[in-house]
């Protein structure tokens, strides 16, 4: 009886622990980091915004922003979340590039700028993972997109149309049927005629009325990251 149970706990733990650390493709990392380690100049050699590959001549300076930029396909929103998997620490993270808005910049000040997500086709690494987010967490089939929109105009100084800056930023999200104001920073850059903004919100669950993610031999923290990486063209 102590061989089998002994065999069991080994199982319990040693499976779970072989998944994640030997057979499980790491987490992608988040856009910001991505922005830290190798300079959002760069992103567009990166996997996730395929700029190299757009018609835009490599190299295309951009001397005035004044306009209204759309969110392009390359552009992706998503979630991080830590976990707690039979004992293993893991990042569960699900991402789409089903992202449409704009921004509508006037003589280097953002007027307006609105962003939709489709929610029902956010997907990570695990089916089931996406399951339990499409249904119980945040129920997919009554609130299928999330939402922000700019408060307050923001004011680009003119070096930020050659240069990495970050902007500070306000207004409302909707996120699962509820509508909240919130405060973020806001990396941008010039990516050969392109805009690229990477950002991310820390959302505390209860405040937005969604159920913890956690069941039975997965728990999670309390809140997660809500992060996008846009790609804007005029």
């Amino acid at each position: 009886m102590l061989a089998v149970a002994a065999t069991a706990l080994v199982l319990f733990v040693g499976a779970p622990w072989v998944y994640i650390n030997v057979i499980r493709e790491p987490a992608a990392v988040s856009f910001l980091d991505e922005v830290t380690a190798t300079s959002l100049v760069e992103m567009g050699d990166a996997s996730t915004t395929t700029l190299a590959e757009s018609s835009i001549a490599p190299g295309t300076v951009l001397t005035d922003a004044s306009g209204t930029w759309s969110v392009t396909a390359e552009s992706q929103a998503g979630y991080r979340v830590d976990e707690v998997l039979f004992g293993q620490n893991v990042t569960a993270v699900g991402r789409t590039n089903a992202v449409t808005g704009s921004v509508t910049i006037a003589d280097l000040v953002v007027t307006a700028a609105e962003f939709t997500v489709d929610m029902t086709t956010v997907r990570s690494d695990k089916p089931k993972r996406d399951a339990q987010f499409e249904s119980r967490i945040m129920d997919v089939i009554n609130y299928p997109t999330a939402t922000f929109s700019l408060g307050s105009p923001i004011t680009v100084d003119a070096a930020a149309l050659s240069a990495t800056a970050t902007h500070s930023a306000s207004g409302t999200l909707t996120l699962r049927g509820t509508s909240k104001p919130v405060d973020l920073s806001v990396v941008s850059t010039i990516k050969d005629g392109r805009i690229v903004l990477v950002g991310e919100i820390v959302i505390v669950f209860a405040d937005w009325g969604i159920p913890k993610p956690s069941i039975p031999g997965i728990s999670t923290e309390d809140s997660g990251v809500l992060e996008f990486n846009l790609v804007l063209a005029r």
